[in-house]
């Protein structure tokens, strides 16, 4: 991947100070996947608008931060993640990356949180697509792979009765279709980038 050029994102460093001292929140393990999925997203900010790309990489940076020691509320780690973000100021924009990644929406209906989920609007875009392919090809240790060895882990990890393995028929096809339109904007990005256009 790193043969390809990536857009300029400079615009969001004034996130990155806040950012630091949110992620140390985290559990110690979650930081190295976190960024991981991170630099995953800087390659994706080639799929989305140019004003878009800091907020996929500051998704990225924070979309587990629902993990941390002393944010467990419903036990949900996107809507805990949201949540807390909102508490302390975050755009909504991003409370909403997170509380959506990866198609948590699936798993919130079977946990029968829909509800508490209703409080940050989904959006089917450029960027929640590149975040959930972000977060999709990395693994928990915060190494490649490909969408099935991820699907395939998180299934054995957590076991065919967990919230996520009942959600999975349904949150699959999401996820595939989300990675099928990053890849359509990604090949449409560089074939505008070796014509030349502008």
């Amino acid at each position: 991947m790193s043969h390809f050029p990536l857009r300029r994102w400079s615009s969001s460093r004034p996130f990155l100070s806040q950012q630091r001292g949110d992620i140390r929140r985290c559990r110690a393990d979650s930081v190295p996947l976190s960024q991981a999925v991170a630099r995953r997203a800087e390659y994706l900010t080639l799929a989305v608008q140019p004003e878009c790309a800091p907020l996929l990489v500051a998704a990225a940076w924070l979309h587990d931060i629902g993990y941390a020691p002393g944010l467990r509320d419903t036990g949900f780690h996107p809507i805990d993640g949201a949540r807390h973000l909102q508490t302390i100021g975050w755009p909504p924009a991003i409370c909403n990356l997170v509380a959506h990644h990866s198609g948590a929406r699936f798993v919130a209906r079977v946990l029968h949180l829909d509800r508490e989920l209703e409080a940050y609007p989904f959006s089917q875009d450029a960027v929640s697509d590149a975040l959930t392919v972000a977060d999709q090809t990395i693994g928990p240790k915060g190494q490649a792979m490909t969408l099935d060895q991820r699907m395939s882990d998180m299934l054995e990890r957590h076991g065919p009765n967990s919230p996520n393995a009942l959600a999975h028929p349904q949150r699959e096809p999401y996820i595939r279709a989300a990675a099928m339109r990053v890849a359509a904007r990604l090949e449409r990005d560089v074939l505008t980038v070796g014509s030349g256009a502008s």
